[in-house]
């Protein structure tokens, strides 16, 4: 008996996997990964929504209902925030834009499925931590142990830089340059290098927790590792940081109110740098910000500064009112169009 022959949907995944994503458009492993665990969670759904196993899938089974029901899925069922929701939905877009290209024939298939829009969602206040709050988590940590200067080196560099954590985590002992000027080279999202500035103190600080591990400062050798000496996760940064709020928030009781996660450290970095009067467009190209967009958010959240500008504010005067009772409808009018 001869094989089966890839359907249509299995070749077009292939191709968009395995040369699309990586090779045309150069995505990074991460976003590709992404895209794929979105496509892997739609494949699943639909093989309980047709009650058919995976491989009898095609692309005539990717429907516009289909899909619809699916993000419903992803917000009913397993309870995922509009965000998420619109995540997986941009990676099937994207399947589908390449769905277009690729067959023709398949166009008003593929712009049902385009024509589905995203959620709109609400913005949430940003948590951050004030220096003096970092102060205290970096007090907390414990000097005299190879693991408490791992961390104290990581927490340190990651509110200096205001790198992203997986920038941190792929941070290379041959991106460091630890003689003046001292920098740093982070590899940012769409595979953008950028260069940032380092505290002298912080220079020190990576110098020695290299030293300590025996890395030689040309070698590709990641620098921050866990205690099995293969690199740091995301997990375990959000471990670390979670453990010294802990041991932190008994003498700090501001900590104790707060969501943080490790991409708050990003969040205090730029508030920081707003505070000391950087203006907006180099925090964007320190953080590595696509669009000035994403930056201004900051400008927003700091209470403290909002109530220095409203000081320096000449208040209006008050408004004298009439305590004449309103016998008339003409009397409101006349008030109302005063103001």
């Amino acid at each position: 008996m001869k094989p089966k022959r890839p359907n249509m949907l299995a070749s077009l995944l292939q191709n968009f996997f395995g040369n699309h994503l990586p090779i045309l458009r150069g995505m990074s492993p991460h976003t590709i990964q992404s895209y794929r665990d979105s496509l892997v969670l739609l494949l699943r759904f639909l093989a309980l929504y047709k009650k058919c196993p995976v491989s009898s899938l095609d692309l005539k089974d990717l429907g516009h209902h289909e899909i619809k029901a699916f993000l419903t899925y992803l917000e009913i069922d397993r309870k995922n925030s509009a965000s998420t929701r619109n995540i997986r939905l941009s990676a099937i877009h994207s399947f589908f834009r390449f769905v277009a290209a690729q067959h023709p024939d398949q166009l008003e298939h593929a712009q049902r499925i385009l024509g589905i829009p995203f959620k709109k969602t609400g913005s949430r206040v940003i948590d951050y931590l004030e220096y003096e709050e970092i102060q205290d988590i970096l007090s907390s940590i414990d000097p005299n142990t190879p693991k408490g200067r791992r961390d104290y080196v990581l927490l340190a560099t990651m509110f200096n830089t205001g790198a992203r954590v997986q920038e941190i985590l792929n941070l290379k002992a041959c991106d460091l340059q630890l003689t003046k000027p001292f920098q740093l080279q982070l590899m940012g999202k769409g595979r953008k290098q950028r260069c940032c500035p380092i505290w002298p103190q912080t220079a020190q600080l990576l110098r020695r927790l290299c030293m300590e591990l025996n890395i030689d400062l040309t070698s590709e050798v990641r620098i921050f590792q866990n205690c099995r000496g293969t690199p740091l996760s995301r997990f375990g940064v959000r471990y670390i940081l979670n453990e010294c709020l802990k041991h932190a928030q008994t003498s700090a009781d501001t900590l104790c109110s707060k969501r943080l996660h490790p991409h708050s450290i990003r969040h205090s970095t730029a508030v920081a740098l707003l505070k000391s009067g950087v203006d907006l467009t180099t925090i964007s190209q320190w953080l590595g910000h696509s669009d000035l967009k994403t930056t201004n958010r900051y400008a927003t959240i700091d209470l403290e500064m909002k109530r220095k500008a409203i000081e320096s504010i000449q208040p209006v005067k008050s408004q004298k009112t009439s305590t004449q009772p309103w016998r008339h409808d003409n009397t409101i009018i006349g008030w109302l169009e005063s103001l």
